[in-house]
């Protein structure tokens, strides 16, 4: 399925849609070419990988992790393994997190979900496939000898953000908070977002950064910029599961409410979520200010994720 783009692009940069588009098919390409094919022995196990990694999405995490490499005056082709490493990783989460012990989805993308399609089984090891290559396709990424990180840095960077205190921590605090006896405070309910969408969105960047030989200071800033854009795009998403459809979503739009998970909307209501969405679009914007004119793209990457409806 090919890379979606949202119906509210007439409100961004009239040539964001097509920069997004091109970015799309870059990151596919290279997926294409780093996953096994789909007859790899056991085909099952690879059909079922490329099966969630190609079912559609907006690549927004390696789009990022590219973007981050030229922000900081690198070019982009130095970031397409951690761009595909993170794709990988996202697409685990999202195989995982949909499984019936897990959130219990059906829908993915507007597609059947990788259990249902597979079973629980293939399901549970596509995900633990696509986590596994994603550091097979990092290990692979050609570092300067005489730059500020290595090859190293980098693997140890994804491994710490999808581990037991970032990703994977995240989604037990996750599970932990569903209930109709269970009310997160708002503290908790930010670490959670900090923990999954933030962090990984981060990390993104970060490595896009480093692949570019990026200074302290620029590394710092992406840094900053990812997380006040990680918390934002999660508060859309919340916003998004009460105001869409499950057509419009590509997935069960209104799981939160029927899971009695605490989320913005229902802590803070509508209009305080989206208020609070766009400050923290403001932070992530002025977080770009040392990477001046480069972060162009960035910023409207930012203010298309505010706006989007799905």
């Amino acid at each position: 399925m090919p890379c979606k783009l949202p119906s509210s692009c007439n409100t961004v940069k009239p040539d964001l849609p097509t920069y997004l588009k091109s970015r799309c098919n870059i990151v596919d390409a290279a997926l294409r070419e780093f996953l096994p094919t789909a007859k790899t022995r056991p085909a099952t196990i690879h059909d079922a990988m490329r099966y969630s990694v190609f079912a559609g999405g907006k690549r927004l995490r390696p789009i990022l992790c590219m973007e981050a490499a030229e922000a900081c005056g690198g070019k982009y082709e130095a970031a397409l393994r951690p761009s595909a490493a993170v794709e990988c990783i996202h697409t685990y989460s999202l195989i995982h997190d949909d499984l019936p012990c897990m959130d219990d989805d059906d829908l993915r993308r507007g597609q059947p979900t990788s259990h249902v399609k597979y079973g629980e089984g293939i399901a549970v090891l596509a995900g633990d496939a696509l986590l596994t290559i994603a550091f097979e396709i990092l290990a692979d990424v050609k570092m300067s000898s005489r730059g500020r990180y290595n090859v190293a840095d980098l693997v140890k960077e994804l491994a710490v953000t999808a581990g037991s205190r970032h990703l994977v921590g995240g989604q037990v605090l996750d599970l932990e908070g569903e209930g109709e006896d269970v009310t997160l405070t708002p503290t908790e309910l930010k670490y959670i977002h900090l923990s999954k969408t933030a962090a990984l969105l981060t990390t993104s960047l970060r490595l896009g950064a480093m692949c570019a030989n990026a200074t302290p200071r620029k590394l710092e800033a992406l840094t900053d910029f990812g997380t006040n854009l990680g918390l934002a795009f999660q508060i859309i998403d919340d916003i998004l599961d009460v105001t869409q459809s499950s057509e419009n979503l590509g997935k069960s739009a209104g799981k939160d409410a029927a899971t009695d998970k605490s989320t913005y909307p229902a802590l803070f209501g509508l209009e305080k979520s989206r208020a609070e969405a766009a400050k923290l679009t403001e932070k992530a914007h002025l977080a770009l200010n040392p990477l001046g004119r480069k972060a162009k793209r960035l910023r409207e990457i930012a203010d298309y994720l505010l706006d989007r409806d799905y």
